[in-house]
């Protein structure tokens, strides 16, 4: 199946007068999680991985992805005569470094599976090479069989109660934006912008409560693109309550090439490159902001959505507890053989993920996870993007260290918790297992513990993190934070915790995550993450300069596996904080719990020794 696709393909390149053909694992709207109907680099090669780039020349068809693929893009290609490029290797060359060795003449991509600033990246780096890069799309010719329908889910109201601000009054807050910076229009394409902007939500994509759409904003009207079946009685009139005009999806294009405007805003990183090229020639301006404004307003969080995290917090702890609990009383049957812990044969990484979900499903107003739970037992929680399957999933059995990084989607918030636990008997925590837990734990402890003047960035943030595992010669190799959305993407911007530079600073209502962990190959993983909210500090004592400082307030809500900490290695301020913490746990969540579930969290929030 795979090389007839491939010789269709090849064959409609030569018709076009192209050398090679780019494939990428994305969409129109640069979404984390895409629509099936979009899937073209997994139709094309037969990988189903969420991360990879290919490559069709006359004579070859590549696969770039990165090293948590590497086992499933091998098995996947064979007998599809595509060749897997190991990206993560130090000696792998890049897309343009391979094209420009190894070819003459035109390169083809479809400009909507490119960002502008990514399509124009490309271009650089393939003209320094003496390439071209042409814009078709030669795969929707071939892909008309049994493609998968962009989706249809309706359209609906996300009510003011939740968001904490109208529609009239996010849109007065753009069109400032767009004035201050000459412009007449804003280009709108990415899903969780498009529904924060206009207070409306949908499930077309996993994990995500979006709807797929576009949206033109200008200065005396708003236009929403999308397909009419995704447009009730309801969805009409709320669109037309909130005065936004309503075109079909495609219609977009059309749109562009005859708007009047003088100067056009958009997001380089987003809005993809058959957008730009349909912008009215007459246009005289074009201006890149990355990111966008929606973008950096939907990040600051307004009181309403903050109050609506802390219950989505409360909801999730609840689901978390009775998880724990249930988990340790599996734990307690033991094997009559040897009284050794034992769940093999009842329990994997699969089911353990599935219960969890069962208990988080109770919670109300809950619509769905907020990503794929990661549950890594033993060594595969090494794995930092581990994703069981039922081809590789690990049994739970005898006694070790269980990672479970999972969310949830609530009509209240989003919600992002990693907590890595013991499974089994406690004697049997390794001294290197509890080193490695406890200076990953100080270092998310120092985070939360921050104090910061306004304006400063991630980055300058990181270390606090990192420090303890630097000093004794050890690091991870992911961010230490990544910002959160409202009822919308997990992963958000642009804000974050890492070492990247990254210009966008602190900003009081952002929310991030604070999760450092450690990884040891073919042993276990360590993370530790709890959601924390930017806010103004005042409690800074009488010699301060006079400048405004920022915290954070902790919002997650869910206690610390104290069995793994070595109390040698901490400070009495973290111990006192690790106590005033699951002091707060315990009286936020056990009036939610049975006697049974809160007589076991009154245990797991015992004060530790100062």
């Amino acid at each position: 199946m795979i090389p007839s696709r491939l010789s269709a393909l090849r064959a409609l390149m030569q018709e076009h007068g192209v050398c090679a053909c780019i494939v990428p694992g994305t969409d129109p709207h640069a979404s984390e999680y895409m629509a099936e109907h979009w899937t073209e680099m997994s139709w094309i090669t037969g990988f189903l991985g969420e991360t990879g780039t290919a490559v069709i020349t006359m004579d070859k068809a590549l696969l770039w992805t990165d090293s948590r693929y590497y086992l499933q893009a091998e098995a996947e290609l064979q007998g599809t005569t595509v060749e897997l490029m190991r990206e993560s290797d130090i000696d792998c060359p890049t897309i343009p470094e391979w094209l420009c060795k190894n070819i003459q003449g035109a390169v083809a991509v479809n400009p909507e599976m490119y960002s502008v600033n990514g399509y124009r990246d490309l271009q650089v780096s393939l003209e320094e090479g003496g390439l071209s890069l042409v814009s078709i799309d030669l795969i929707s010719p071939l892909w008309t069989e049994n493609r998968p329908a962009i989706p249809t889910s309706l359209l609906y109201e996300y009510e003011e109660k939740y968001t904490g601000e109208s529609v009239a009054s996010k849109l007065a807050r753009v069109r400032q934006a767009l004035q201050e910076r000459h412009c007449q229009a804003l280009v709108i394409s990415a899903l969780d912008e498009i529904g924060w902007l206009l207070n409306i939500r949908g499930k077309d994509v996993d994990y995500t409560p979006c709807l797929i759409s576009y949206v033109v904003v200008e200065m005396n009207q708003c236009t929403i693109f999308v397909a009419p079946n995704k447009l009730d009685d309801a969805a009409r009139t709320y669109l037309n309550r909130i005065n936004v005009c309503v075109r079909e999806y495609e219609q977009v294009f059309d749109y562009l090439q005859h708007i009047k405007a003088d100067s056009i805003m958009y997001d380089g990183n987003k809005v993809n490159e058959a957008l730009y090229e349909a912008i009215n020639p007459a246009v005289a301006r074009r201006v890149n902001v990355s990111p966008s404004p929606v973008l950096k307003m939907q990040s600051v969080k307004n009181a309403v959505e903050l109050a609506g995290e802390r219950i989505a917090m409360r909801k999730d702890a609840v689901a978390l507890t009775r998880f724990f609990y249930w988990l340790e009383s599996e734990s307690r049957l033991t094997n009559p053989d040897n009284g050794i812990p034992n769940l093999e044969s009842r329990h994997n990484e699969i089911s353990l993920a599935a219960k969890l979900g069962e208990f988080r499903a109770m919670g109300e107003n809950y619509t769905d996870d907020s990503f794929c739970t990661i549950a890594g037992w033993k060594g595969n929680g090494a794995i930092v993007h581990y994703h069981a399957t039922p081809e590789q999933c690990a049994t739970i059995d005898g006694s070790g260290v269980l990672l479970l990084d999972s969310g949830g989607q609530y009509l209240d918030g989003t919600t992002d918790i990693t907590r890595t636990v013991w499974v089994g008997d406690p004697a049997l925590i390794p001294d290197a297992v509890k080193r490695d837990y406890t200076l990953v734990l100080k270092g998310h402890i120092a985070l939360a513990r921050a104090r910061f003047p306004k304006g400063t960035r991630g980055n300058q943030l990181d270390i606090l993190a990192r420090q303890f595992l630097w000093a004794e010669g050890m690091t991870y190799g992911h961010g230490t934070g990544h910002g959160v959305g409202h009822f919308m993407g997990c992963h958000e911007g642009p804000q974050n915790i890492r070492t990247d530079n990254n210009p966008n600073p602190m900003q009081v209502g952002n929310i991030c995550s604070d999760e450092p962990g450690i990884y040891r190959t073919n042993e276990y993983g360590i993370r530790i993450e709890n959601l924390i909210a930017v806010r103004e500090s005042n409690n800074l004592g009488a010699h301060t300069t006079g400048e405004t400082f920022l915290e954070f307030e902790t919002l997650t809500l869910c206690y610390y596996d104290t069995r793994m900490i070595d109390l040698a290695r901490m400070t009495a301020e973290e111990i006192q904080w690790i106590n005033d913490y699951h002091a707060w746990v315990y009286s936020e969540i056990a009036p939610l719990l049975s006697a049974e579930e809160a007589d076991f969290l009154k245990e797991k929030c015992m004060p530790l020794a100062v």
